[in-house]
């Protein structure tokens, strides 16, 4: 007898390590990694951000936020800057610097997920989207 929730979990992880290479190639392909593209993709998409909160939006540890920002800020695509009301408190910002390259690489870059995707309908997309919503947020809910 199949089963089809370890064939879903094996479909479901081999697709996400193929986007994700996609992904990763083309994000190198403009002297960033993934997480650096994601941190600057978060700030351009959603605007500046305490450093504490960078690491939830993206899934990253907050000691390797400390190092990818540093890493950032000397390629100039970045700036930190003290909140006047809790000077506990840093936030990021992209540079100006950081948003005209954003504003060059996102475009392309959408193009390539764009593509990779090509080989499911528009249809089939929103069909599945609600789906995999469903079931992360069971994962997340049932196993946190």
């Amino acid at each position: 007898m199949k089963d089809t929730s370890l064939e879903l979990f094996v479909v479901l992880s081999k697709a996400s390590q193929s986007m994700m290479e996609v992904a990763r190639k083309d994000i190198q392909s403009y002297g960033l990694n993934p997480t650096e593209f994601a941190v600057m993709e978060l700030l351009y998409h959603k605007g500046p951000h305490p450093l504490q909160k960078i690491g939830e939006k993206i899934l990253l540890a907050s000691g390797s936020i400390t190092y990818v920002v540093d890493k950032l800020e000397e390629k100039g695509h970045l700036e930190r800057k003290a909140c006047p009301n809790d000077r506990r408190i840093t936030h990021a910002y992209l540079s100006e610097q950081g948003k005209k390259r954003m504003e060059e690489i996102f475009p392309p870059h959408h193009k390539v997920l764009k593509q990779a995707m090509e080989g499911i309908t528009e249809e089939e997309k929103q069909l599945i989207i609600p789906i995999l919503k469903k079931l992360g947020k069971y994962a997340d809910s049932e196993h946190s």
